[in-house]
């Protein structure tokens, strides 16, 4: 196994490991989670861990797909595992803060059937012989989906200082950009959708 799978295989390795930081029982094993204070906005360690891994596992997502192409590294493994560590790395991160009613869960929904439906249609024109290039809207969508999970871990710091929303306006971005580009994807393979044959 290469080095850029390898950097996929230990993203999707690090999913289960951040939802055990998320929601283990702290308190039951005696366990006293730190506290950061910043003015009136309070920052749990457990938070700032999650923000280092998830940080640390998207930079891997850069990565393994710089590395692949840089050094002709690309692989039939790579090409079904990246997009899928991607998707799950996001997707958990959004199930935990919902689970945890920290964001509201129909920006969720809507990202999560967004994701369900273009695979599909990447299923599709797969069949058909047809590759769906990453579009602009789509890589707007991980761009914002990534900010706005940073966001939600810091409890919207610095802006939640000067009460501006930035959290909010990020996630409901994401869905909006989620929902725009997956509408994209259907009108560029409608014709493959509805074809007879």
């Amino acid at each position: 196994m290469n080095l850029p799978n390898r950097l996929t295989v230990m993203r999707i390795i690090m999913i289960p490991v951040i939802i055990l930081i998320a929601i283990f029982p702290y308190s039951q094993f005696g366990i006293e989670i730190p506290l950061l204070q910043f003015g009136f906005v309070t920052l749990s360690a457990v938070n700032i861990v999650m923000l280092v891994l998830f940080c640390v596992a998207s930079f891997t997502d850069f990565l393994d797909g710089y590395l692949a192409r840089k050094n002709n590294l690309v692989t039939t493994f790579g090409k079904f595992a990246d997009p899928i560590a991607d998707k799950l790395l996001v997707t958990t991160m959004y199930i935990l803060f919902a689970a945890q009613g920290t964001i509201p869960v129909v920006p969720v929904l809507i990202m999560v059937a967004r994701d369900t439906i273009v695979d599909g249609i990447r299923m599709i024109a797969s069949s058909s012989g047809v590759v769906m290039a990453a579009g602009y809207l789509g890589k707007l969508k991980t761009v914002v989906q990534m900010l706005s999970i940073i966001t939600i871990l810091l409890n919207n710091l610095p802006f939640e200082l000067y009460r501006l929303p930035v959290s909010d306006f990020l996630l409901w971005f994401a869905a909006f950009t989620s929902l725009a580009s997956g509408i994209s994807y259907f009108n560029q393979m409608k014709e493959y959708i509805f074809e007879s044959k």
